[in-house]
């Protein structure tokens, strides 16, 4: 008898889906008729029947464990008197069937919110029942709901947690100030971003003599966040399930509630607040010296913009520095310390690639009105700086105290990315490469070397890509990027719980207690996602395992927690990102744009546009008429017949050719000299208000697993010969001549018009 597996369904927009093993093996592969009877995100028992022509293992589930709890959020549709939800998540891959009673007061179009009343089987649909509407598609902040629902990301605080909160007070009181340091006369100043909120960070430096030598001592106060939220507390539950703030365009969602991150705690000026101290000696070179933490209570002496700080160090004499005449030493001072601590990370062999990150700017009504670089100056990189010293301190003062907290572990490369990144530097005949075990320092050396050559940007994305994710872990393995033997998160109290719990077990090392961490809640979905993605690592043979203290299990859930929450948070800022840049992107069908491209696969190539810094696919059937291959080793595609090659920092010029808000994908075409007149053919495909063409799209009757706009996705890996000579991919290249451009647009209108008067609903 063949053996079974348990794991999660993860649905795929083609129809097809996967079975994640929980035992971090390979995933089982299911085809369309096997996702019928289940769901994405469901429990199931599977075995492995095959291997497809791809050596993928194919499976059969053989037992639904346990249905996903998680509701569906999609379009509310009608059709021929048959209402449905066409889910907003492709990987459901089937609408959902509402009975008429069961609608509630939402209305055709409308976003809504369906708990399953019948799950799905072999020949019937799932059946459900509006339980939330949400609104219509196109109000303010829709994109938000629906991520926030759909990465099940807690965005309502308990009544018992506010309850609480409205019975701290608005300031600082007297009994407070018991047993510790009162800095009010220090003059600490915040430096923020201009959007910023809540100030959780202030900063202070002054020339020291250390040791023998001229040093300075610097000072990190971060809000004291654990005076106020206790252990174990509904502030505190709450905290826990949320792990992190969430940050979107336009809005957040706190880990506290807001009478703490944008009062209580945050480090307003002019207010006394209370706060933990890193106090830091640091001396020419840029070591720390000395070190030493203690509860304080400051006073915020200014709030400063990077802009503005930035803008002083550049000219001491001008009107910002008037502005902040009393102030001025001091910032001179912690640009000092900061080129000392500058000096150090290079001697330490610390990775530094410089990357573009870009903000959205939103207008009133949250549509983007443009995408800019988001630059990093010398203001950045000194408060960068200063976080860094204080977190080192953190980690370092926990090492010592043999106290078991929370580590920001950062591994090295595993042995299979570093075959990958071996591979690839000898393709491009860089004559360098990584040792068996590789430091921080080889990767900036590369990187350094590499900087001036016109596929830099190439070479340092294999770099980082060859890298690890950062968990948080009881287990202090180092931080390999940074290049230190032990690093935690301390800062940011307010909006990280890591450094909540870090803020405990700090005072309890001061008082000379043990911090006991409370109860924790049932492990989430995030959690046996990362879960099976660490224990698939694969593990030195060598390396003997360490035995686990029941008080190190309770950690090593605590920080699995964060880290999948933190990825949760992440995933659902890009997801609400790649909406907001569709929907951008719709006002730009049909225009031409240059780019670069940023990354290459088996089925086409992704390109970053210059002007608007979106990215979306060509596939590879848009590059031509002839065999593509990609070389895995280079990371490019390459042509068989002229030689062709598209790999990361390839310019390009291409047209916004198609745009699913849906499924969050932008499609380009390749743009080659002499092609004005097809561009023109393509607009006219749209009626010339290119822009027109989602609504249309939207309008069309929705049937179960409807899979439009998926086939541009799925190409074949590795031997790519979609796009070949007399392919079948003729809907998605480009016409060769105008004539031909107006015949395919016809002969397309007219089979869609076939289809459209043959369609019928599916009732189940």
């Amino acid at each position: 008898m063949l053996a079974e597996f348990e794991g999660t369904v993860s649905g795929h927009r083609d129809g097809h889906g996967f079975v994640l093993r929980d035992d971090g093996e390979a995933d089982i592969y299911l085809p369309p008729n096997e996702m019928r009877a289940v769901l994405h995100k469901d429990r199931v028992k599977a075995r492995i029947v095959r291997h497809d022509r791809k050596n993928r293992p194919e499976g059969r589930v053989t037992e639904i464990i346990e249905r996903s709890p998680n509701p569906i959020i999609g379009r509310l549709l009608q059709e021929s008197g048959v209402w449905l939800v066409a889910p907003e998540d492709k990987r459901y891959g089937q609408d959902v069937l509402i009975p008429k009673g069961a609608t509630g007061a939402a209305k055709t179009g409308q976003i809504v919110v369906v708990e399953l009343t019948e799950p799905p089987a072999l020949f019937g649909q799932p059946v459900g029942r509006v339980k939330e509407v949400l609104g219509e598609i196109d109000d303010p902040g829709m994109e938000i709901e629906i991520a926030v629902r759909k990465y099940g990301v807690p965005h309502e605080f308990s009544e018992a947690a506010l309850a609480l909160a409205r019975t701290l007070p608005d300031t600082v009181r007297p009994a407070d100030k018991k047993n510790r340091v009162d800095l009010s006369d220090i003059p600490l100043v915040t430096i923020d971003g201009e959007d910023a909120r809540d100030f959780d960070d202030a900063v202070y430096c002054e020339p020291a003599k250390v040791g023998r030598g001229k040093g300075w001592r610097l000072l990190v106060a971060i809000a004291d966040v654990s005076h106020y939220v206790e252990t174990g507390s509904a502030i505190d539950v709450d905290a826990y399930d949320r792990a992190t703030s969430v940050y979107f365009p336009r809005r957040v969602i706190p880990m506290l509630p807001e009478k703490l991150s944008n009062g209580l705690c945050s480090l307003n000026p002019s207010v006394e607040r209370l706060c933990m101290v890193c106090d830091m000696l640091v001396n020419a070179k840029g070591e720390v010296h000395a070190y030493q933490f203690y509860p304080a209570v400051m006073f915020s002496h200014a709030r400063f913009t990077y802009t503005e700080v930035a803008a002083i160090l550049a000219n001491t004499r001008g009107p910002e520095a008037a502005q902040r005449k009393a102030l001025v030493p001091h910032l001179l001072d912690l640009h000092d310390v900061y080129q000392a601590l500058l000096k150090e990370r290079s001697v330490r062999g610390a990775v530094d690639f410089e990357t573009t990150e870009t903000q959205i700017v939103c207008d009133d009504a949250g549509r983007i009105e443009k995408i800019v670089p988001r630059t990093r100056n010398v203001a950045h990189r000194l408060i960068e700086e200063a976080m860094l010293a204080a977190n080192v301190c953190s980690a370092d003062y926990i090492a010592q105290s043999k106290h078991v907290g929370l580590f920001r572990v950062h591994e090295g490369p595993t042995a299979e990315k570093k075959d990958m990144l071996r591979n690839y530097l000898k393709a491009m005949g860089l004559g360098m490469t990584i040792s068996d075990d590789p430091t921080p320092g080889e990767f900036q050396q590369i990187a350094v070397a590499t900087k001036d050559r016109p596929d830099a940007q190439q070479i340092h994305s294999m770099l980082l890509r060859s890298m690890q994710q950062a968990i948080y872990t009881p287990m202090n393995n180092g931080h390999f990027g940074l290049a230190y033997e032990a690093y935690t998160h301390f800062t940011s109290p307010i909006r990280r719980y890591p450094d909540l719990l870090v803020h405990r077990v700090i005072k309890a090392i001061l008082n000379k207690t043990k911090y006991v961490l409370p109860t924790l809640p049932t492990p989430g979905e995030a959690v046996a996602k990362l879960s099976k993605r660490l224990a698939s690592r694969v593990k030195d043979p060598e390396e003997k395992p360490k035995k686990t203290s029941v008080d190190q299990l309770a950690w090593l859930a605590a920080g699995l927690h964060c880290s999948a929450n933190e990825r949760r948070a992440d995933e659902a800022s890009r997801d609400v990102e790649a909406w907001l840049k569709c929907k951008y992107m719709r006002e730009h069908l049909g225009e031409e744009f240059g780019g670069v491209v940023t990354s290459a696969a088996g089925f086409g190539i992704f390109v970053t546009l210059d002007a608007m810094y979106v990215e979306g696919l060509v596939h590879i059937t848009e590059l031509g008429g002839e065999y593509f291959r990609f070389d895995e080793a280079r990371q490019e595609l390459r042509g068989e017949r002229t030689g062709t090659r598209y790999a990361i920092g390839t310019r390009v010029r291409v047209q916004v050719s198609r745009v699913d808000l849906d499924g969050r994908k932008i499609d380009f075409r390749l743009v080659r000299e002499g092609e004005e007149l097809i561009s023109r053919a393509m607009k006219d495909k749209t009626g010339g208000r290119t822009a027109e063409l989602p609504e249309q799209e939207r309008a069309l009757p929705r049937v179960a697993g409807d899979k439009r706009g998926s086939e541009k996705r799925t190409g074949k890996r590795g031997d790519s010969r979609a796009g070949a000579r007399g392919g079948s991919s003729s809907d998605s290249r480009a016409p060769k001549s105008p004539i031909q451009a107006l015949k395919a647009v016809a002969k397309k209108s007219a089979a869609s018009a076939g289809r459209k008067s043959s369609k019928k609903p599916r009732r189940g």
